[in-house]
């Protein structure tokens, strides 16, 4: 008997809607939620764990069920589960996958099971009243320590600023919410809650980096920058869908890393520099937590003459990494080399992407304005 259950439960698995986690879209998966009537992957399985006033958990395969489960798994399922938990998502609101990381995929199961957000719309005022004030612990530029600094989002004045004392008038930093990014870097910073939010200056990308101790108060925070990027999007392009609007409203890096590099005569040394690949935008730094790129280099399409190649030219000298990519641009070309294999082909792909995409208006306008900086 007990087999025969199992068997109904895997054969469950079939159903469309079941056949990926219920919650970060992991395909496979063989845990399930027995009180919510989901399938989730392993990963996700331990977050429900996690909340066992809300969810139940049981292996697909492993474990014994009985025919009330059986029974309630049968007449639910992660379609039927996602118009109940998920009914009242706001556009803006990031939707983790199973590349993400733990935090974000956390709050999202909280949100929906343990504190029902999405079917209660008022819950969501936190992120979603267009103005938002709160302490977050801010690295100093200069000496890396983390000090608690007050943040102030307000969709109306289209800016997130900080003070860095209590009482300030002025803020010690205005960020446009048009040039705003956020993104989460848990491994960089050192805190399983590290946001990094970039802005431009003077049409230079700065860096901060933030964490709250409180998870959901972070996502709450990365949630509210989220929509009021999509507030001022709804105004800057009347025309577009929210479909078109939700992959502009925060972005993560196509790829990060070290790389050595040379200089624009390619005669001096190769040093090691952490790069990272933001859109078009190729940044290096000395320090991945650095607040001010030492330059930054536009990468167009190939329709405007950018162009990457695997390998260095013959003649170069100087390097320890034996991995080389070029990067051609109509003004120069730029040298790169990587310690693995595996990294070049990483780094040579997150490339291509850009270079294979049709430049947009608006891109052009970037490019123009361009400071390279060797």
């Amino acid at each position: 008997m007990a087999e025969e259950r199992r068997r109904v439960v895997l054969e469950l698995l079939q159903r469309p809607g079941n056949a990926r986690c219920a919650d970060c879209g992991a395909p496979d998966p063989d845990w399930a939620s027995h009180t919510l009537g989901v399938f989730i992957c392993l990963s996700c399985s331990g977050i429900h764990r996690n909340i066992p006033q809300a969810s139940k958990v049981k292996s697909v395969r492993l474990d014994t069920w009985d025919e009330a489960q059986v029974e309630f798994m049968a007449s639910h399922g992660n379609e039927a589960a996602r118009a109940t938990y998920e009914a009242k998502v706001p556009s803006f609101y990031y939707r983790p996958s199973f590349s993400d990381c733990q935090l974000l995929r956390e709050q999202w199961i909280r949100a929906k099971y343990e504190r029902k957000e999405f079917i209660h719309p008022e819950k969501q005022e936190p992120y979603s009243a267009g103005y938002r004030e709160g302490f977050l612990w801010k690295r100093g530029r200069d000496n890396g320590q983390f000090l608690s600094r007050k943040f102030v989002l307000t969709e109306r004045e289209g800016a997130l600023k900080y003070f860095n004392k209590n009482d300030a008038k002025e803020p010690k930093a205005i960020m446009k919410i048009e040039h705003l990014n956020a993104t989460f870097q848990p491994a960089k910073i050192g805190h399983p809650h590290g946001l990094q939010v970039t802005y431009l200056k003077d049409n230079s990308t700065r860096n901060i980096f933030v964490y709250h101790e409180d998870g959901k108060e972070m996502v709450d925070w990365f949630n509210a920058l989220r929509a009021a990027r999509f507030h001022y999007l709804q105004v800057a392009f009347p025309g577009a869908s929210d479909t078109d609007l939700v992959p502009k409203l925060s972005r993560n890096y196509l790829k990060e890393g070290y790389m050595e590099k040379t200089g624009p005569k390619q005669t001096e040394g190769f040093r090691k520099r952490w790069f990272t690949m933001d859109d078009r935008r190729l940044m290096y730094f000395k320090d991945p937590l650095d607040a001010f790129a030492r330059g930054e280099v536009f990468i167009g399409s190939k329709e405007g003459g950018y162009l990457v190649l695997e390998g260095l030219p013959p003649s170069t000298q100087g390097h320890h990494w034996s991995h080389g990519v070029t990067i051609v641009t109509p003004d120069r070309k730029f040298l790169f080399t990587c310690e693995t294999e595996a990294d070049r082909q990483e780094w040579v792909a997150a490339f291509r992407s850009v270079v294979d995409r049709p430049m947009l208006p608006q891109e052009y306008a970037v490019e123009a304005h361009f400071k390279h900086k060797p």
